[in-house]
């Protein structure tokens, strides 16, 4: 298999590489996810399973230069360098994926158990992140999302959040971000750029709580 970029990395990389202006204010690639938060038996939240499935355009992107045995099918076996290459690259980005519990940031190790799923044209990057340190708060706070707004996510319709494990009496809240696009076009790029607005991906954040007794 040849692989001659990283094509998340690539494109990410170009954003910051230009500014947050670079971005024109709005996304250029649209994840659908589904998240689920994983418990260990004690109760304590032990990390963060994604599921992110990329545009038919961006997936389309990402697989040229990769051969296979049968033209249009992809195996995970084939995919699995494309898998590795492109969660080392999202660490530079924290994942997108950014914890607090009971106001305290958490911090992620390595992604483990990833895999990219080819299927009705479109890819879906699988992964798994550990918390460094597995917590038991009173309230988890989550956030999924782009600060520089390159990228738009849009959880799932239907079972967008799974606890996985987690206490009967801890109750799980998800709230989806405001649409704020049309606001986002009319910024200009110096606005974009500097001030408040340059962490305007913020306004676009997934938001999960989970409170416990």
């Amino acid at each position: 298999m040849k692989l001659k970029r990283s094509w998340l990395g690539l494109l990410l990389g170009g954003v910051l590489a230009f500014g947050a202006n670079a971005a024109q204010a709005h996304p250029h690639v649209w994840i659908s996810a589904s998240s689920e938060l994983v418990y260990a038996p004690d109760g304590s939240i032990s990390g963060v399973r994604h599921a992110w499935t990329f545009d038919d355009m961006f997936s389309t992107y990402a697989l040229q230069g990769i051969e296979t045995k049968v033209k249009g099918v992809y195996s995970r076996e084939e995919l699995a360098p494309l898998a590795q290459t492109n969660v080392e690259s999202l660490k530079e980005f924290d994942f997108f994926t950014f914890g607090k519990a009971d106001g305290k940031k958490e911090k992620f190790l390595e992604p483990v158990d990833y895999f990219l799923e080819y299927k009705d044209a479109a890819l879906t990057l699988h992964f798994t992140l550990p918390l460094k340190t597995p917590v038991k708060p009173k309230k988890l706070a989550l956030e999924v999302f782009d600060p520089a707004f390159f990228i738009d996510f849009k959880f799932a319709d239907k079972d967008p959040i799974r606890l996985v494990g987690a206490p009967a009496a801890c109750p799980m809240k998800f709230q989806r971000p405001n649409d704020g696009t049309a606001t986002a076009q009319k910024l200009n790029e110096d606005s974009f750029a500097s001030g408040d607005n340059s962490n305007y991906g913020a306004m676009f954040a997934n938001k999960i709580t989970v409170e416990c007794p």
